[in-house]
């Protein structure tokens, strides 16, 4: 609701593809999503969620937003239709969206950046100094070069934030569709001190199969809080929604939570999840001409217009304590054929004992890059590790370590921010982790030296994507006047221990000791 924020109904739907784990390969750090998967769960999810919801409450709904995850592209046709939704590409991966987690695009990145740092506009500015695999330029090159078949058919590419808003609004054409600056600016190299988009001749130099978009994509970007266009008769008839009510351009989801958590300059918005983005802004005259170095971009306007965004994060967060229960249940599963209901109970049990044990400065000390490293200073190669076992190491303490590890990770990105002249002066974390875990939240609190932080609300993405959606719908004047309105209050605050926050210090020395051999290598 646009008075007071709170939450009328809510639903989840899940992808029914993703969720048997087709198309997608861990090994080779191969994540992809067919489009109907975001088509099926779209419908299914706001149809579950205005079941139980008045009439007379949904004829007052006024503007539709959204937000996803990025970079998450998709190869298109001239009409703007993803690949694999035509017939010839219906199971084939390359087709399909690229999913942000997705790393099969190294060699793709390194030839970006190879060039970026001899060319004569480095590209990479405004991206941290580094161009990512997991990002779009990479993961589009990369589908060509690994499936000429693709070829013929390629014309464009589109990201999922800005898939959805024009297939709401009935015009997928690529000339026509609505580009979110957030995404454009943060993955795709957009800037308006150079044009736009990189050159057709820098992309040229990369690769000529580049060439395939050439004239095919955007030079204008829009803002969060902009309307593209009414909802088109075939989705309102999907929702039950009335046609015609405002839809906003999409945005990537932890810009879009960081300001449903109310996000203001001078403070760290904290996405956690299975991994982490973290979300600071700031205004022009403090920031100048400066670039930081080594985090996911800054932009303009990209997460409150009238500020430019930073984005920074950890490729894996979650992904980590779900890898180390996998780890633990893998007994239970295959020797004792248990109940698989227990490997749920794992981290619980996990995380009583780890709360119990002692911290002093010889304590095992692990890394967090078990998906590489996104910032400060990407690089995807990198690797996790776990240093200082003996035989009297308990599996308590290993996932001690791996917490305080992903903790570490966010200090480090902290004080690169601060190092650079970003002002973080409060902490706000949202996510499933920041509400379900006081021994993460604490340990993060303790290493970092800071207060923590908590909204009350369970779906901060949601909350920011409706506030976009109530200034495209006229309902507010800015989105700075929604977020008075519509946030939420700040229920649980973890305030950092001195003891431990001192005995964190050496072991962050040795995490940052550990990390400089693990770069050497």
């Amino acid at each position: 609701s646009s008075q007071g924020g709170y939450e009328v109904a809510s639903a989840v739907a899940f992808y029914p593809r993703w969720r048997i784990g087709l198309y997608c390969d861990p090994a080779r750090n191969q994540y992809r999503q067919h489009p109907l998967d975001y088509m099926e769960a779209l419908r299914e999810c706001v149809c579950k969620m205005l079941e139980n919801v008045d009439k007379e409450i949904i004829d007052r709904v006024k503007g539709i937003s959204f937000d996803t995850t990025a970079s998450t592209p998709s190869l298109t046709d001239e009409q703007g239709t993803p690949l694999a939704l035509l017939p010839e590409y219906a199971e084939n991966p390359d087709a399909m969206f690229i999913l942000w987690k997705d790393h099969t695009a190294l060699e793709e990145a390194d030839a970006i950046n190879d060039l970026a740092k001899h060319w004569e506009l480095d590209y990479t500015r405004f991206s941290g100094g580094t161009y990512s695999c997991e990002w779009v330029w990479a993961k589009m090159l990369h589908c060509l070069r690994n499936d000429p078949s693709l070829r013929g058919k390629a014309y464009s590419w589109v990201e999922h934030c800005d898939w959805i808003g024009a297939l709401l609004v009935g015009d997928t054409t690529p000339a026509k569709i609505a580009r979110s600056r957030c995404v454009a600016g943060h993955k795709a190299m957009w800037h308006e001190s150079w044009g736009g988009l990189p050159s057709s001749d820098f992309l040229h130099a990369v690769d000529p199969l580049l060439d395939t978009f050439r004239g095919h994509l955007y030079r204008e970007t829009v803002t969060g809080d902009v309307r593209i266009g009414g909802l088109c008769p075939e989705w309102a008839g999907a929702f039950g929604l009335r046609p015609g009510i405002a839809v906003g351009v999409g945005a990537i989801d932890c810009h879009v939570g960081a300001v449903g958590a109310g996000i203001v300059p001078g403070g760290l918005v904290k996405v956690m999840g299975t991994s982490t983005c973290d979300i600071a802004i700031a205004r022009y005259e403090e920031i100048g001409d400066r670039t930081v170095r080594g985090i996911c971009g800054q932009v303009d306007g990209s997460v409150v217009p009238g500020y430019v965004g930073f984005e920074a994060g950890q490729a894996a967060f979650g992904d980590i304590c779900a890898w180390f229960r996998r780890l633990m249940g893998w007994p239970l599963k295959h020797i004792a054929k248990g109940d698989p209901h227990l490997e749920e109970l794992i981290l619980g049990e996990l995380t009583i004992e780890a709360e119990r044990l002692p911290l002093t400065v010889d304590d095992p000390v692990a890394l967090d890059w078990f998906n590489g490293r996104r910032t400060p200073d990407a690089d995807p190669r990198v690797q996790g590790c776990i240093s200082g076992l003996t035989l009297a190491t308990s599996a308590p303490a290993i996932f001690k370590a791996l917490v305080e590890a992903t903790a570490f990770g966010s200090r480090a990105i902290n004080e690169r921010l601060l190092e650079e002249g970003v002002a973080i002066n409060s902490i706000i974390a949202i996510g499933g982790i920041a509400r379900k875990s006081r021994f993460v939240m604490q340990t993060m609190a303790d290493v970092i030296g800071v207060p923590i932080r908590v909204p009350e609300i369970g779906q901060a993405c949601a909350l920011g994507a409706a506030m976009f959606a109530s200034v495209a719908a006229g309902v507010f004047p800015s989105l700075v006047a929604a977020q008075q309105a519509m946030c939420p209050e700040l229920s649980v605050e973890y305030r950092p221990d001195a003891f431990r926050h001192a005995v964190y210090d050496e072991l962050y020395r040795r995490y940052k000791r550990l990390g400089g051999s693990a770069d050497a290598k």
